[in-house]
This record gives structure tokens, sequence and C-alpha cells, in this order.
């Protein structure tokens, strides 16, 4: 877990994406770090620091929900891909101590049929010698600029928990979360992200709650946003922190 302290104004929480951790999230810390914030990025359970706890969405929402109270009960909720998808139910679940929620590369139904067949795949993948670690390190080559590799990389792959991840995230309800948000939302995404399928629809949903949203595309980037475009997407984090923060407005 990356804690970082800066002044009194509204913290901020970021949630990692699948068989990644805190780590990930090192050029936000850094930039948020500067602008003088209070930054927690949490290590879900079976990734990082958390390696080999069960992986359930009651207990990555203990997770995110422990951090948003060590830094003072409220917080922005920024998420990545799975942590995208963990940071909207948290928000629903937990209206008062999420006051914006950046979501990003999660803009897919994760109950979509195509879930089981991943799922099947991860099964097979995570029982193969390595459990696949060759190829989770080929992709990650292939999509990572060099530093973006060392920061995903800093805090250890997590290679057996993606089918498990599958299974607890397919009961989740983004649409419907999104529908019961309290606070304003930005839905983040790269231009070339596979998971826009559903763009429209979770505006909609999120519009539907009655608090603002705010719909942001980076040129350029793929799934892994704020690795792909660290800068643009530390700007977005900085931009929402503006509109949400009490102390700041």
């Amino acid at each position: 877990m990356t804690d970082v302290s800066g002044t009194s104004d509204l913290p901020v929480v970021l949630v990692h994406g699948i068989r990644t951790s805190a780590t990930m999230w090192r050029a936000q810390v850094l930039a948020l770090e500067a602008a003088g914030r209070t930054v927690r990025a949490v290590d879900l359970p079976g990734h990082g620091s958390r390696l080999g706890t069960p992986f359930t969405v009651d207990g990555c929402e203990r997770v995110v929900v422990d951090a948003i109270d060590e830094v003072g009960g409220e917080a922005l909720l920024v998420g990545l891909s799975l942590g995208g998808y963990l940071s909207i139910e948290v928000a629903a679940r937990n209206p008062g101590k999420v006051r914006g929620l950046v979501a990003a590369g999660c803009c897919t139904d994760p109950r979509v049929p195509a879930r089981a067949a991943w799922t099947r795949l991860a099964r097979w993948i995570e029982r193969t010698p390595g459990s696949g670690s060759g190829l989770n390190a080929f992709m990650v080559r292939a999509a990572l600029s060099p530093q973006a590799q060392a920061d995903i990389a800093a805090g250890g792959f997590a290679l057996r928990v993606m089918s498990e991840a599958l299974d607890a995230v397919g009961v989740l309800d983004p649409l419907t979360a999104l529908e019961r948000s309290a606070c304003p939302v930005w839905l983040v995404n790269g231009a070339w992200d596979h998971f826009r399928t559903q763009e429209r629809a979770y505006l909609r949903a999120a519009g539907r709650s009655g608090q603002p949203v705010r719909h942001v595309v980076v040129p350029g980037a793929r799934h892994l946003v704020s690795l792909d475009a660290p800068v643009a997407f530390s700007r977005v984090v900085l931009e929402a922190l503006d509109t949400v923060d009490p102390r700041r407005r």
C-alpha cells in the first residue's frame, strides 16, 4: 500500500487493475503529492501485499473503505479496470464516503457472456507451469512503455487471481450502481480501449443519478490509460479534485 501525506484537503484513494498492485499508480501519486494531496493506493485482496488473500467483492470493499477511513473518512475514489468496477460498487454502497468517482477502463458490463469463456481460459492458464508468467511478461512488454513496465512490475504480478476475480465481479451491476451514485462521476477511457463497448449506456446510467457526469476519452491511449497517458490521466484526477473538494471550492 502506498501512502503519501499532504494537506488537509480532500484525499485520493487509488484502486488498481487485475493482476497488478498499488505500484501501478506511481505517476499519479507523484502528481498528487506535488499538488499537496494525501494519497492512498491500495492493494486489493489477492494482489501485491495481499497476495494469497481470497478475492471477494466484500473483501475488496473493506480494503477500500478502510483506506478511506484512514485518510479522514471521505475521498475522491479512482479506479482502473477491475479497480473501476469495484470503485463504482463501493461508491454506490458507501455514498457518505465517496465525494467523487473517477472510473476508468470499465465501460463494459462484467456480466457479458464472454466473461465465462475468459474465466475458463484464465483457469487453464493458471494451471500451466509458471501460471502464465511468460505470457504475462510478453503482454506487458508489448503493451507498455519501459517506465510503465517498471511501475506495474514493482509490486509483482498476481498470476493466480484472474479466474477468482472474474467469478467475483460477475455479480456486479455497474449500470444500476451508477444510477445510485451520490457524487459526481468521471468516466475515463483510452481511445483504443476494448472496454468501451457500452460507454453510452454507462453515461445514461450515471446521468440518471442526478449527479454531474463527465466523459473523458484520452487520445492514443489503450485500456491501461493511466499507464499509457500518465500526464493526461493525472490531469483528469486533479480536475476532479478541484471540482468536488469543498475546501478548495
